[in-house]
């Protein structure tokens, strides 16, 4: 058996970018996070690169060539962006990270049953011949999408230009492949500058962190998924991800908890309304402090 030595950075195959993120998660948490203290805050230390032994016959088996994008692929006309008057009914915004991965379809089922909306933030590499497919659907049936970068390093440790190359390419093949123009940025591991805010605003994206962390990538245990989002407030971005069998698993009674408490299912578009976000700067939700930079004064 061979041995492959693998570095969130350097990523070129999606099974493998799908086993990283699932061995690290989404890395250091800057958000407040609730887990029933108003004062709890996670911080999870950023991952080294990790050693991996893959049997090179199953990555074969499971990797599908990456393409460009898919030119000539017909735009998904989007339904119209709901107007929610979230100052005045219970909104959360439900958002995934890291796929699409193959428990991303059983997400989107369960949305679908209850009418909720969510955001989807997208890592490049993981679009190929299979998921894609779940990108045209997230954009027909309301859902947002967001930019998660094309392999999921940390953008603080890159240049204007690296940075810049893992956000265009990620916005380029979305845009081909669904006709959706992305306008959210969830920087990997919620790192952020002032580089990164300044080729975010470039590139006309809204950084949007969170402050509801439920930890799904580290705890896979499905039960302590929904009792983590459960004591969301309104207002709340809540953090999950979708490639993770048991997030997928949490999600219908997820919902049905905080849908029996009488919370409205929103992207992250719809929580902020006419306000809108602006480009460059980050947001962590409605519930506390609107944005990042006010935690850090």
């Amino acid at each position: 058996m061979a041995v492959f030595r693998v570095g969130v950075l350097w990523l070129s195959l999606p099974l493998t970018l799908s086993m990283v993120l699932g061995l690290s998660g989404c890395g250091e948490v800057v958000a407040p996070v609730q887990q029933g203290r108003k004062d709890d805050v996670v911080r999870v230390r950023k991952s080294a690169p990790v050693r991996l032994a893959v049997d090179p016959a199953l990555l074969a088996a499971r990797v599908i060539a990456q393409q460009p994008g898919w030119p000539g692929t017909r735009p998904i006309v989007a339904p119209p962006q709901r107007s929610i008057p979230c100052g005045q009914v219970k909104c959360v915004a439900l958002t995934f990270d890291d796929g699409p991965f193959d428990y991303t379809g059983r997400v989107l089922d369960v949305l679908a049953e209850y009418h909720a909306k969510a955001t989807f933030f997208v890592v490049g590499q993981m679009v190929n011949a299979q998921t894609r497919s779940y990108l045209r659907r997230m954009v027909s049936e309301g859902h947002e999408l967001g930019n998660h970068s094309w392999d999921h390093p940390s953008l603080t440790s890159l240049s204007h230009d690296a940075l810049r190359d893992q956000l265009e390419r990620t916005q380029q093949l979305v845009k081909d492949t669904t006709g959706a123009t992305m306008r959210l940025l969830r920087p990997p591991y919620g790192s952020t500058n002032a580089t990164v805010a300044e080729e975010a605003a470039r590139e006309g994206l809204a950084q949007i962190l969170w402050d509801l962390d439920t930890l799904d990538w580290r705890d896979r245990n499905s039960a302590l998924v929904v009792q983590r989002a459960s004591v969301a407030r309104p207002g709340s971005i809540v953090l999950m991800h979708d490639i993770h069998r048991t997030t997928a698993e949490a999600v219908p009674n997820l919902l049905r908890e905080l849908t029996a408490k009488g919370y409205t299912f929103v992207t992250v578009s719809e929580l902020y309304g006419a306000r809108g976000l602006t480009p460059g700067r980050s947001y962590t939700g409605e519930a506390g402090e609107p944005e990042l930079e006010k935690k850090r004064r």
